[in-house]
């Protein structure tokens, strides 16, 4: 999915999960206190699985686990993934999990950092410096530049995590999530899904239909679609919430000038970046920001606040939302989401753009989205990526699971663009697609009726009629 925040076969055992080395038997849970939030309703365990399913006998790796226990009479687990690939479903959940009250009431709320992310043997390719000077300069729509930055950043990956780079495939992933399953003694996977978590969830149904429970698949993500095509999509759909943002803020008198000062600016940083704190501030990070704030319409105020100061020489705000999509932490260390990222989408396709092919593109787009084009750029990076990948995750199906796979679309969301959704939900087959009229990337939690509805179906079975549509408001 490029910089934008933001893809078959197995043997199903009784004791576990097969793939060439016979079945797997999933380690027990020993739930403790999180470190991370001592005083707060969360356990954490470690989850072992193997490192290749086909050969078991290379060894293992432990799972990061954290789970809220549900606060009124249970009726089972519900898994979620927040997206990425590469988001930490740790972090996540113990951020963010007084947002599924409703659904804590009844399920013991459960997530985990998948193989490749933060606590889970988590991909770090750069250390925190390179990393930022990495972000600074790319993605480049110089061909020789941008081939040299993701050189150097594939170099680090392969370096630094080389044991685990061949294993961190949405395939191997949903394994992991069977073994989650059968730890967590459920009879079957009741799971919630966002962007990425899309992909993932629709892998787990195709491999292990009999074991899908209630699953919601919220902004979609097509696994069918190519690296390019990918990119391509995603910079229209970013441009697209973008006009969105800009047609509002004028609504409200917009205070820094509109699209001109913003293009202006780029221009000007391009040429000498601001300095905040001893750090550049680069047309990159102006880019960075304003995704970062076009995922939610909430982060709107921010964005025009954060583009107002920084026309006026100011570039703490834009630093900030860009330091929130980096994944950069208090003491200036990174997460690992964006190299997790990059590893997961390489692993999942056999395809290698060239950086030739993904500058085009990038030139292309820019022509149309000078704030967003530029980032079809990155999408040469699985050309020079160490380890082979697999396309086995393309192809799914939710055909022969007890429910339908309840997938949820917004019109107007930027990462994974609507048109993403009726594509998978016709894909899966056994599913039934819910609208929603609105900005943001993900429905759930920003209107009732999606809410409601999601909710519903996940408490009690309840599946919405085909062609229902929830309004922005």
């Amino acid at each position: 999915m490029s910089r934008a925040k933001l893809v078959v076969i197995a043997l199903v055992a009784m004791t576990g999960v097969g793939g060439g080395g016979g079945p797997v038997d999933p380690a027990g849970l020993a739930w403790a206190t999180c470190p991370e939030a001592p005083t707060a309703p969360f356990q954490c365990a470690t989850l072992t699985v193997p490192l290749d399913y086909a050969d078991p006998g290379k060894g293992t790796l432990g799972l990061a686990v954290v789970r809220s226990k549900a606060t009124g009479p249970r009726i089972g687990s519900l898994v979620l993934n927040f997206g990425g690939p590469g988001g930490s479903g740790v972090t996540t959940l113990l951020a963010s999990g007084t947002a599924f009250a409703s659904l804590n009431r009844s399920y013991d709320l459960v997530s985990f950092d998948p193989r490749g992310v933060d606590r889970s043997s988590g991909i770090q390719c750069l250390p925190p410096k390179e990393f930022e000077e990495f972000l600074e300069a790319e993605p480049s729509l110089d061909e020789t530049t941008e081939r040299n930055l993701s050189i150097e950043f594939v170099q680090g990956c392969q370096k630094n995590a080389g044991r685990i780079l061949p294993y961190v495939g949405t395939v191997n992933a949903a394994k992991d999530m069977e073994l989650l399953r059968q730890a967590l003694g459920d009879p079957k996977l009741n799971y919630l899904g966002f962007s990425y978590g899309t992909h993932l969830g629709a892998t787990y149904a195709t491999l292990f239909p009999q074991k899908t429970g209630r699953m919601v698949l919220d902004a979609a993500l097509d696994p069918t679609v190519g690296l390019l095509e990918q990119s391509r999509t995603q910079v229209l759909g970013f441009q697209k919430a973008y006009e969105n943002y800009l047609a509002d803020c004028e609504r409200q008198g917009c205070p820094f000038g509109g699209n001109a000062a913003v293009v202006r600016l780029l221009d000007q940083l391009e040429k000498k970046p601001l300095v905040v704190n001893g750090r550049k501030v680069t047309d990159d990070t102006v880019r960075a920001a304003i995704g970062e704030a076009l995922y939610s319409k909430l982060s709107w105020p921010l964005l025009t606040q954060a583009l107002t100061a920084a026309i006026a020489g100011d570039g703490t705000g834009v630093q900030v939302l860009a330091d929130q999509y980096a994944g950069r932490q208090p003491d200036g260390t990174y997460n690992t989401l964006l190299s997790s990222l990059n590893a997961v989408l390489c692993a999942d396709t056999t395809e290698r753009p060239t950086f030739a092919q993904a500058e085009a593109l990038a030139r292309d787009l820019t022509k149309v989205s000078p704030i967003f084009g530029p980032d079809a750029a990155s999408a040469g990076i699985c050309s020079v990526w160490p380890t082979p990948g697999e396309d086995s995750n393309k192809r799914v199906s939710s055909r022969g699971t007890q429910y339908p796979v309840l997938v949820v679309g917004a019109v107007n969301d930027p990462a994974t663009p609507f048109v993403w959704a009726p594509r998978l939900t016709a894909e899966l087959g056994n599913a039934v697609l819910l609208t929603f009229q609105g900005e943001g990337h993900g429905a759930y939690g920003q209107t009732l009726c999606v809410t409601g509805i999601v909710d519903a179906y996940l408490l009690n079975g309840t599946v919405p009629a085909k062609g229902t549509v929830c309004p922005a408001t």
